[in-house]
């Protein structure tokens, strides 16, 4: 096999990747989330009336398309923040895929946990009244 034909081989899943993520966003770019009867209704929020962590997440990126940091924030900050994250993992597996090296993010179990304790402690705060500023 020729360099270039493996390297294209090798980069075709993260560009794969990136044009299905990019096609979402430019679908909730168009179609706002915020007027009702475009996009189902969470069901956590429809059967409990609780804010998953992800309420507010097309929200979120709908604003971050529109260049409104603030409101995508305020919408879903958990989500925000995870769109950066997704960038910069996104990048750094365009880079290793491009030398040729395996994409390995190997966390330990300590951080799972603490991963989903700060999303269970976000999901519990949100649905205060003293952490109302969190909901969507």
């Amino acid at each position: 096999m020729r360099p270039r034909a493996g390297r294209l081989r090798r980069l075709a899943t993260p560009l794969g990747i990136l044009a299905t993520v990019t096609a979402a966003f430019a679908y909730v770019g168009t179609v706002d989330p915020n007027e009702p009867g475009h996009y189902p209704v969470c069901p956590l929020l429809k059967i409990t009336g609780a804010y998953c962590p992800g309420c507010g997440g097309l929200r979120s990126a709908h604003a971050l398309i529109h260049g409104d940091l603030g409101t995508a924030f305020s919408a879903n900050a958990v989500a925000t923040t995870g769109y950066f994250l997704f960038a910069a993992v996104w990048v750094l597996w365009l880079v290793r895929a491009w030398r040729g090296q395996p994409l390995r993010i190997v966390l330990a179990p300590v951080w799972w946990w603490s991963i989903g304790a700060l999303l269970l402690i976000f999901t519990v705060v949100r649905n205060l009244p003293f952490g109302s500023a969190l909901a969507p």
